[in-house]
């Protein structure tokens, strides 16, 4: 997440390389350690998106956490901790030149925070965490699809730079 500093542009720059070389946990915001997501979190995780969501996505889940395990050195699935308790987890994954669009980005496929932790940053904590990851390996571009009653997950994306995307996202009911 690019930091919004008033300043001369060497201001602004000492702070671009702080994020750029920030260690994997020090997200720069009190009370919230990040840390790539292990399988030993299935449980966890499955807990707080059942909370969030309404159902258990336990199979999806596992699935998607077997995948970060397996795919790649790069942290892209995180979790979050308040007070050495799982407060929330982000899963993410890399596209190179997928979909028509020439150029590498990620997607963020799931983001869950404990209902109980909230208004707490955990989610900002997260999304920090993963663009300091991909900006040191030069990616530049995330993407997300949320759904269009979901307002406060929209506004959340927003308040963290997230606009709407140049594609076009098409859809088919198979009958």
């Amino acid at each position: 997440m690019k930091r919004k500093t008033a300043g001369p542009p060497r201001e602004r720059r000492a702070a671009e390389e702080e994020d750029l070389f920030r260690e994997p946990g020090t997200t720069g915001l009190e009370g919230v350690l990040v840390r790539e997501l292990t399988r030993d979190d299935l449980a966890a995780a499955v807990r707080v998106d059942t909370r969030v969501t309404g159902r258990s996505r336990r199979e999806y889940l596992e699935r998607k956490i077997d995948e970060a395990m397996r795919d790649t050195g790069i942290r892209m699935s995180l979790a979050a901790e308040t007070e050495g308790t799982f407060a929330g987890f982000l899963l993410a994954r890399l596209y190179y030149g997928e979909f028509g669009v020439p150029e590498p980005f990620a997607i963020v496929d799931t983001i869950g925070v404990d209902p109980d932790l909230q208004g707490r940053r955990v989610g900002t904590a997260l999304l920090s965490q993963l663009e300091a990851n991909l900006k040191g390996i030069g990616i530049e571009t995330i993407r997300t699809a949320v759904e269009w009653k979901q307002l406060p997950m929209i506004g959340f994306f927003a308040s963290h730079g997230f606009r709407p995307a140049p594609v076009i996202c098409l859809e088919k009911k198979i009958e």
